[in-house]
Order: C-alpha cells, then sequence, then structure tokens
C-alpha cells in the first residue's frame, strides 16, 4: 500500500507570457495534423522575471483523432538584465466545436472557453536566474492563430 500524502500544492503567479506568432505551418500525417508555429517574439512579465521573447521558437502541435492539441513549445527569453533563459513548454489543449470554429477563424480563444494547460519549464545558466532551475510550473493558456498567452504560477 502506498504511503498517504497529506499535502496540497499551492500555486504563486510566476509571470504572465505572451508569444506573437509570425506563421503556422499545417501539415496532415499518419498521427494527426501539425502544426508548426513559428514564434516571431513576444513578452514576459512577472514579480521577478521580465523579458523579451527572442524570435525563432516554436511550437509544434499535435491535433489527434480525439482531437486533443499536444503542444512542445521550445523558446528563448532575453531578460530585461540581459541572461539568456531556455523555455520548454508541454501541454495539452480541448476544445468544444465552437470554440474551434471561432480559433480557425482567428479568433483568441480565453481560458474560460477550453481546457488549455501546460508547464513552462525554464533553465538557466546565469547566476541571477539559477533559482528558476528548480522551479515547476503551471500554466493556463489561451491559443489564437496569431498568439498564445499563458498565465504561469510556480507551484510550491
Amino acid at each position: 500500500m502506498a504511503p498517504e500524502i497529506d499535502t496540497v500544492p499551492t500555486l504563486e503567479l510566476l509571470a504572465d507570457i505572451q508569444l506573437d506568432i509570425a506563421a503556422v505551418h499545417v501539415t496532415p500525417g499518419p498521427a494527426g495534423t501539425r502544426l508548426t508555429y513559428v514564434i516571431g517574439g513576444g513578452r514576459c512579465d512577472g514579480p521577478a522575471l521580465h523579458g523579451e521573447f527572442l524570435a525563432g521558437g516554436g511550437d509544434w502541435v499535435l491535433v489527434g483523432a480525439d482531437g486533443v492539441s499536444r503542444l512542445d513549445v521550445r523558446a528563448t527569453l532575453r531578460t530585461d538584465d540581459g541572461a539568456l533563459v531556455q523555455v520548454t513548454n508541454l501541454g495539452r489543449v480541448r476544445m468544444p466545436p465552437e470554440s474551434v470554429e471561432r480559433f480557425r477563424a482567428g479568433e483568441l480563444i480565453r481560458h474560460d472557453e477550453m481546457y488549455g494547460r501546460s508547464s513552462p519549464l525554464f533553465d538557466s545558466g546565469d547566476p541571477r536566474y539559477e533559482w528558476l532551475n528548480g522551479t515547476y510550473t503551471l500554466a493556463v493558456n489561451e491559443v489564437s492563430l496569431t498568439a498564445v498567452h499563458y498565465r504561469v504560477f510556480a507551484v510550491g
């Protein structure tokens, strides 16, 4: 019998992130439809983390036959004080049919109009941001064809 864990994780706001999408490539395949979102830039702002996302990262999404989008984001953040932070983000998005149609029409689908959750992880060799290396996060997502928004919480 497994030991009982009697704790509930806490959440603390880490940052709000917006990634701007420069292009979207759609490729049907045997595993589902692949959507490659090319990151054109973006912004990160939070209590202890501020910076710009560099162009050139991406979000490789696989939409399965079950309608679930599997997210795989890779991006580089340059903090306002010059540090580089690598960001990887895995997650899931599930939308009701009416939200899918609005998304395809270019609208922003808000967090309360779909299920969109992810877990950004941050890595930096800069001593000022090494605290991020050991921080696990949970994000609530909002998506469109031109931008993705994350409200990121550190899990305590």
